[in-house]
């Protein structure tokens, strides 16, 4: 029995030598040392021995314990420095291969027109707002003078959340909240997305996006209004456009018009994006309704007003020669790169 601690620490030498992983390390601590082990065993059997055995094997098998010990802390810091080079062997980064080109994103398309014409509109003293896509009745129609028969009130145009809560169907409701918040003068531009029941072609789609503006102030004048939009035309498609308007209708303006301008594609002479008329319809507009200000609080004795608004994605489509308004939404990225 008293030669026993010896042999173990001899037989444990020579596995820890031919132990390769740190799993062989920990099978020779269990072997030796676990809970089962050969060297605990010993350690256990020592109380049928007389007190001077227990002594004598009692040293010699801690002493072995404790140099089996040292051997395997030895041979896991070696096995774990190994294990690390062979990783860092595998693993390893050549910093002078060429690196993979990843794509880079664009922002979108209607994105950049809608900042293209807020940057025009605020280099001419506009600011810039906005207002809920949910609306009531009452900002989206009553407010804007918007008779109780009228079209656009019907759900084959309009879609309603309740009979009173809809999704905004132009821009033109921020005006309203404007007028209610703001005192003259009142300058804004107020971009955003509207909603309508249209079936999507190359033309139509049931979410859209709008720039509604409105100014406000003492002597305001179609004129002004003309002259705005016209400029408006000339930095977003060129100087060499002219514009006309032709009398139409809104509820919430009165005198109303469109805006044309000529075709900047063929110079007025006829093509296909002016489709051989050598002008573009390209936004509504007309001078705000005196009902409309009233509802807003504005004194119709002294101040007067004017009000526009266009689609983004017909600009843009405009501008841009795209002739399909589906191509905006349908996440193609093969189209969207094209404007990045």
């Amino acid at each position: 029995m008293a030669d026993k601690p010896e042999e173990l620490l001899a037989e444990a030498e020579a596995l820890l030598t031919g132990a390769a992983s740190e799993a062989d390390i920990e099978a020779v601590r269990i072997r030796f040392l676990g809970k089962k082990g050969a060297l605990t065993a010993i350690l256990r059997s020592m109380g049928s021995l007389s007190p001077e055995e227990r002594k004598e094997l009692g040293l010699k098998a801690n002493a072995v314990r404790d140099r089996i010990e040292v051997l395997i802390e030895e041979k896991k810091s070696g096995a774990s420095a190994t294990a690390q080079a062979q990783r860092f062997q595998a693993e390893k980064l050549d910093v002078t291969e060429p690196g993979r080109a990843f794509p880079r994103g664009t922002r979108h398309l209607i994105t950049q027109t809608i900042d293209e014409i807020s940057r025009i509109f605020m280099q001419l003293g506009y600011s810039v707002t906005e207002g809920p896509e949910v609306e009531t009745v009452f900002y989206n129609f009553d407010a804007l003078n918007a008779a109780p028969n009228h079209p656009s009130r019907d759900l084959t145009d309009t879609f309603y959340i309740t009979e009173d809560i809809l999704l905004r169907t132009q821009t033109s409701p921020v005006q309203i909240r404007t007028l209610q918040s703001t005192k003259p003068p009142i300058k804004v531009i107020a971009p955003g997305r509207c909603f309508r029941t249209d079936t999507p072609d190359a033309t139509h789609s049931p979410m859209f996006h709008q720039v509604e503006g409105l100014l406000v102030d003492e002597g305001v004048t179609m004129a002004d209004l003309k002259g705005t939009l016209d400029t408006f035309a000339k930095r977003m498609f060129g100087e060499d456009v002219t514009t006309k308007f032709r009398p139409h209708f809104f509820p919430f303006t009165e005198p109303s018009a469109e805006m044309d301008m000529s075709c900047f594609v063929c110079g007025g002479k006829g093509c296909r994006v002016c489709k051989g008329s050598g002008w573009i319809e390209i936004l509504g507009c007309g001078m705000v309704h005196p009902n409309v200000l009233k509802v807003g609080g504005i004194d119709t004795e002294r101040y007067t007003g004017f009000a526009f608004g266009m689609g983004v994605e017909r600009i843009a489509m405009l501008k841009h020669g795209v002739d399909d308004i589906r191509h905006f939404y349908e996440n193609d990225v093969r189209f969207m790169k094209q404007f990045g």
